[in-house]
């Protein structure tokens, strides 16, 4: 470990953590340089804590910078790290900023098994390190952002004694639902976030890896390994969720035990943040033991307010509050705070006591094969309607609005279908169009075309779950699997994420159900130094042929319609108050 005083702090390099089992890993601390005890901002995770934010993120740093100049302003941002607090931020006022590389990645040895339970273990055991050092005063907040969200979840409900809050910003809270497989379809995402993200920065990559801008140093090891040793000292994740189907041990493992949660956290989702960043928010922050929980709904791209003004602020009042005992004005905040989103990215923030709103209108619309259309009256007539898996699917739309509307909350739809195989994958989308047809896009969370709402599930995968169904949330159990007879329909509950928009008069609400992902267009936003390509649903995509086998998927599925079946979509209408 180095100790030295630069920018205002006094800086840690790779102190060591030991873990239960002996294993040492490694943490940078920046601190205040006056003697004393400060509470604690940790984080632990596989991005390596030397990796500097503008050098691996350029399309990220890029976007912050124009967007929200006031994220890089005091600070001479050497120490911008991907999804963490800036220490020259935080420092200042009083706080301990501890990053830990996790096991396996970055400057810590050991086998690399992201989100697994032995990483919770490491968190707990990084939490207690943190709150007995003679420069903590024994209080302990976690914040960041996605990954270094989606592992609070795993490690509170094992109650570190000093873990005092956490801030969970965009963070999935189900494994096999929101991450590895949405509505049963393997999702291409930890595929292609592996390689990009962590495979890159193992410990042990060393030398053939980038190095610190502020010490020099390798950030993935001081060792430099082959590539055979890296692939032996690590679990293939994308593979395992590929191998793992079915809702089976694998997940129940990564399946948080929230009821245990006891300490106060908030909770921050994103609205456009559909296949990965939105549900498991509203879902941790429902299911959370803790009597002391906020719900807060924001847009733009999941990083832009958790550096922004609005999101350091918000951050700093909370741990304000419940770890240094500050009056900042927490105790009278609203239990849930959305900023309520119209179209032109316009957002407005509203305090409400609850989630989903008491005051929810729930309305059905019914899907009418005759014009396409949705109405709110059940259509007589049977009929089916047939699309090509591969197509532009089926899209229905209300007539123009003749006020403005609200839809704030979750979504879902009924549908009757049948393909001409023994499977179907439905995609379905929320979305809103203009007056001139055009539809209304938003920046999302890793895209900036995104709809207003998605939702998936496989029809083999339709079971649900009784227990934890509602009319809005469908809960499907996932853990057998229910073969199709071709040509013979099934009844389809599909859950649609939580969702935000204010539809103005004139404009028209609309349902599209594909047997693929949503495209905006067809064509790649192509944003600069962007690191896949962006379409609508930026890497959220599901096209690995070995779970959807182009003779079950590529085929021709179809919508039957009649007076006693009747497909609808449940929308969440909030009256003005």
């Amino acid at each position: 470990m180095k100790t030295e005083i630069r920018d205002g702090m006094r800086i840690d390099w790779d102190a060591p953590i030991e873990m239960d089992d002996g294993l040492l890993l490694r943490a940078d601390v920046f601190r205040p340089i006056a003697d004393g005890q400060y509470p604690v901002i940790l984080s632990y995770g596989p991005y390596a804590k030397g990796l500097a934010f503008a050098e691996a993120y350029k399309s990220a740093w890029l976007r912050l910078a124009k967007a929200f100049p006031e994220a890089l302003q005091g600070s001479s941002n050497k120490y911008q790290n991907w999804e963490l607090v800036d220490p020259e931020k935080w420092v200042p006022d009083g706080y301990a900023v501890v990053r830990v590389d996790s096991r396996g990645a970055g400057c810590s040895p050991g086998y690399l098994e992201v989100w697994s339970p032995r990483e919770a273990k490491d968190l707990y055991d990084c939490i207690e390190w943190a709150g007995l050092q003679p420069w903590s005063n024994g209080k302990v907040g976690i914040n960041g952002i996605s990954y270094y969200a989606m592992n609070q979840w795993h490690v509170a409900p094992r109650r570190p004694p000093h873990l005092a809050a956490l801030c969970i910003w965009e963070g999935a809270s189900d494994y096999y639902r929101e991450l590895a497989r949405h509505g049963g379809i393997l999702c291409d995402f930890l595929r292609n976030w592996s390689r990009r993200q962590v495979i890159n920065v193992q410990y042990g990559v060393g030398e053939r890896g980038p190095r610190s801008q502020v010490t020099g140093e390798p950030v993935a090891g001081a060792q430099t390994r082959s590539e055979a040793e890296l692939a032996s000292n690590r679990a293939d994740v994308a593979a395992d969720a590929q191998r793992h189907a079915l809702l089976d041990d694998y997940y129940r493992a990564r399946t948080p035990a929230f009821e245990h949660i006891d300490v106060p956290l908030l909770s921050a989702a994103n609205w456009g943040g559909h296949g990965l960043h939105t549900r498991g928010n509203f879902e941790g922050f429902l299911a959370a033991g803790s009597e002391r929980k906020w719900l807060e709904v924001h847009g733009d791209t999941h990083f832009s307010h958790f550096y922004s003004g609005y999101g350091e602020t918000l951050q700093k009042r909370f741990f304000g509050h419940f770890l240094k005992g500050e009056d900042t004005g927490w105790e009278r905040q609203p239990k849930v705070m959305l900023n309520i989103r119209r179209p032109g990215e316009e957002f407005a923030l509203r305090g409400e006591n609850e989630w989903p709103l008491a005051r929810t209108q729930w309305r059905r619309f019914y899907l009418d094969p005759r014009d396409r259309s949705l109405r709110q009256g059940r259509p007589g007539s049977a009929a089916d309607l047939s699309y090509a898996t591969k197509g532009e699917g089926l899209t229905f739309l209300t007539p123009p609005l003749t006020e403005e509307t609200e839809i704030t909350g979750p979504a879902a739809a009924k549908l009757f279908v049948s393909s001409a195989t023994t499977d179907a994958d439905i995609f379905l989308v929320l979305r809103v169009f203009d007056p001139g047809n055009k539809e209304v896009v938003f920046i999302g969370t890793n895209d900036p075309r995104t709809p207003v709402g998605q939702g998936w599930l496989r029809a083999s995968r339709r079971k649900l779950d009784p227990a934890h169904s509602l009319p809005y949330r469908p809960w499907h159990s996932h853990d057998e699997a229910w073969p199709l007879v071709p040509d013979e329909p099934v009844e389809l509950d599909v859950e649609i994420w939580p969702a935000c928009i204010v539809v103005p008069a004139g404009y028209r609400l609309g349902l599209t159900i594909l047997g693929r992902d949503y495209e905006y267009d067809g064509t790649d936003a192509a944003l600069e130094h962007a690191p896949y390509p962006m379409k609508g649903v930026g890497p959220f995509t599901h096209t690995d042929p070995r779970d959807r086998p182009p003779e079950i998927f590529d085929t021709i599925n179809t919508l039957h319609f009649s007076h006693a079946a009747a497909p609808f979509l449940l929308v969440p209408i909030i009256p003005p108050k």
